[in-house]
């Protein structure tokens, strides 16, 4: 099975989720690194880890070598800014999903809730 290279954007409370459950459950997923710009603890628990903290053009640079782009910011201007750089490379390849995605696979892998970002946009 082919590995889904993968980045997270946005390391808040469902993102830190995400990115431990992804660290446990690493099947055919290649975590490529985490996008914050704050100094959150998962952001900080990342780069210990060894995980890549990148900028969004750097995400964007890597171009076809990411399949998934998970948006868990929660700031429809980071997801449009995603958008139109993706679009501004021609990249037709990369996916951005957001934290609607992410509910259904934590659905699936974990009976845990997911937390909860009140007053954040949620959605494609």
């Amino acid at each position: 099975m082919n590995k889904q290279n993968i980045v997270i954007v946005g390391l808040g409370g469902i993102g830190s989720a995400f990115l431990g459950a992804i660290q446990q459950k690493k099947r055919s997923i290649n975590l490529v690194c985490v996008a914050e710009q704050a100094d959150k603890p998962a952001k900080i628990q990342a780069a210990a880890a060894g995980i890549k903290i990148a900028t969004l053009d750097e995400i964007i640079a890597m171009g076809n070598a990411i399949d998934i782009i998970f948006d868990l910011t929660g700031i429809p201007e980071v997801r449009n800014e995603l958008r139109k750089k993706l679009l501004a490379t021609k990249n037709n390849h990369t996916m951005i999903a957001s934290e609607t995605i992410v509910r259904l696979i934590w659905s699936l892998i974990s009976d845990a809730e997911l937390p909860v970002n009140e007053g954040h946009k949620t959605g494609y």
